[in-house]
């Protein structure tokens, strides 16, 4: 249900991507990513997720604080319908090929130059750093050039109490919203002729549809109100599973197929090839 360093199982994934002008930042996306995880490396691990943004930093991570279910409670508003950082460390204020970072239960690189990531993994704690294949970075680099990618490391004790990670960014194209979802978990590089078999719930939202569309999302009243600004009040999604397999991708749609409701519209999207 992603990509990992080692060989993992995942299930039950968790993806959103919301579309918001924001009063201080303009038109961003939100990005929301959970599952299980189940580490079958013999050491440490991490999932690689690729973001269409550049120069992303830290402070673009959002805590989800003691609201570890936000997701969740997204997928509990859209559900029958679709039936029928606490303490960040940063590195510098300055741009780095890759910077890390502390982030819940989860030690980030953020790079902008994948094949930069080895050498940084000596910022990462022995418990949490994996053995990276250099063909998945090579790979990262080749095929998404300009995107950002995050390696989010973990061990066998941090994947049973992760939080969702949570983050907001400048798009590339803002009309455009794209979840990762390219399927690899053996540390290799992935397989883009590969059919999948996919677990994941897709869900997404924007800030101008009109006030009947999408489900509401209940959210507890004691959210913090610096994670509530970055949260949609309703959302649309969709299920992808129960043994459906699909081409390896990610799932994209654009913000007029979004805004019309219709989920009939997202597509399965494959990088580049070189």
């Amino acid at each position: 249900m992603c990509i990992s360093t080692g060989e993992a199982a995942f299930s039950g994934t968790i993806v959103y991507c919301g579309r918001q002008h924001h009063p201080v930042h303009g038109v961003i996306h939100v990005l929301g990513y959970q599952n299980t995880a189940v580490n079958l490396a013999d050491g440490p691990n991490a999932m690689l997720l690729h973001l269409p943004a550049a120069q992303l930093t830290p402070g673009h991570f959002l805590s989800a604080g003691r609201t570890g279910d936000v997701l969740h409670r997204m997928v509990a508003a859209v559900q029958p319908v679709a039936a029928g950082a606490h303490a960040i460390e940063w590195m510098s204020a300055e741009p780095q090929p890759v910077q890390v970072f502390d982030h819940d239960v989860y030690t980030v690189l953020l790079a902008t130059d994948p094949t930069a990531v080895p050498t940084a993994l000596r910022h990462v704690p022995l418990h949490r750093r994996p053995d990276l294949d250099p063909s998945l970075l090579r790979f990262y680099a080749d095929h998404f050039p300009e995107h950002t990618i995050a390696v989010c490391c973990f061990d066998n004790a941090d994947a049973q109490r992760a939080k969702p990670l949570l983050l907001w960014y400048s798009p590339f194209d803002p009309d455009q919203l794209t979840v990762p979802a390219l399927d690899s978990h053996t540390g290799a590089a992935p397989d883009l002729d590969a059919v999948v078999t996919v677990d994941h719930w897709v869900l997404l939202s924007t800030d101008q549809a009109p006030a009947d569309w999408g489900e509401p999302v209940d959210y507890p009243s004691t959210m913090r109100d610096s994670l509530r600004a970055f949260l949609p009040s309703a959302v649309v999604g969709r299920y992808y599973g129960e043994g459906q397999t699909l081409l390896n991708g990610d799932f994209t749609i654009s913000h007029q197929g979004l805004l019309a409701g219709d989920l009939d519209r997202i597509e399965r999207l494959q990088p580049t090839r070189r």
